[in-house]
């Protein structure tokens, strides 16, 4: 019997995906770095039962009409706002994504990158490396405290669970709002629910966890901001389009808001003369927040899991539709 064709868009460790061979006739792109040629992806889609791919990938109307073998699409995300899930199912398409595995490796990179922020520690880095320490001075590189402040976290899902859990370690009164409002999580964390204009004016972290949807893109505003402490320190580790990136730049320069730590942005990459990087209180990171060797590790297990599963004819563990 013929193997079920599936077509990885990007060159995956050879040791995670080499189990898998017995079982699938798997293709890969050929480089790590760089995106799948658009006609390629295309043209291996019309042939493919089963494609894993990742955010930067479009599974769009354009390519499913013409995608008549396709079964299921494993995006290698939490997110998926990359796939038009609708006309999957328009299309009998599965799509899959891997929550659960990355929850607490994000959880400990947007932690880690509000206290970055927060205490100045890149700015910190670079002031040595490029020789500016002369002379020691009380306020040299003075940054803000996280202990005992309050994070207001915009979207409690997995993640902000899991931030929450860390933010309770430093001692930090934290509000959340959220699409529904959970009060199982509330008890159990003893944290509360605000709406979203009173989190923004009482809180000295922000942080966005939102998924990327209709409701949530630009989110974060020019109004959003000018609600916020002008000591807040403005967090995002979800999507770049929950953010009018214009109005941060802003709202910085016009010191409304203090500082801004940013593992997203709205187009990626980010080019060197992005704005927001000219900027010493905000830091910027390329979209890293599940980028741990172990998690990327499992993100793929199950990726390559749900393919097989589904082309074998079960059901799939991890489906979006």
């Amino acid at each position: 019997m013929e193997k079920p064709y599936v077509f990885i868009t990007r060159k995956l460790p050879e040791e995670v995906v080499a189990p898998f061979r017995e079982q699938l006739n798997i293709r890969m792109w050929e480089s790590e770095f760089e995106p799948v040629d658009r006609n390629l992806l295309k043209k291996e889609a019309k042939q493919a039962n089963g494609l894993l791919t990742m955010l930067t990938d479009q599974v769009d109307e354009e390519l499913l009409i013409d995608a008549a073998h396709l079964r299921i699409v494993a995006n290698m995300a939490v997110g998926f706002d990359n796939i038009d899930v609708e006309n999957a199912k328009k299309h009998k398409v599965i799509v899959t994504n891997t929550p659960d595995v990355l929850t607490d490796t994000t959880a400990d990179l947007a932690f880690g990158l509000l206290m970055a922020t927060a205490r100045r520690i890149v700015e910190a880095a670079d002031f040595i490396k490029e020789g500016e320490w002369g002379q020691w001075s009380p306020f040299l590189l003075a940054g803000s405290d996280i202990h005992h402040k309050k994070l207001g976290i915009v979207g409690m899902g997995r993640i902000g669970e899991a931030v929450a859990k860390r933010a309770q370690g430093f001692d930090m009164e934290v509000s959340y709002h959220n699409r529904s409002r959970k009060k199982d999580v509330e008890k159990e964390l003893s944290i509360q629910y605000e709406n979203l204009d009173d989190l923004l004016r009482s809180s000295d972290f922000i942080m966005c966890l939102v998924p990327l949807t209709k409701e949530t893109k630009h989110l974060f505003n020019e109004e959003s901001f000018k609600k916020m402490k002008k000591s807040a320190t403005f967090i995002n580790v979800s999507r770049g389009a929950t953010v009018d990136e214009h109005a941060l730049y802003e709202a910085l320069i016009s010191k409304e808001i203090k500082g801004a730590g940013l593992d997203v942005f709205e187009k990626e990459p980010i080019s060197s003369s992005h704005p927001l990087l000219s900027l010493e209180q905000v830091i910027c990171l390329p979209h890293i927040g599940s980028a741990s060797i172990e998690t990327r590790q499992k993100m793929i297990q199950l990726s390559l899991d749900n393919l097989s599963r589904v082309l074998h004819g079960d059901s799939a563990i991890t489906p979006i539709n």
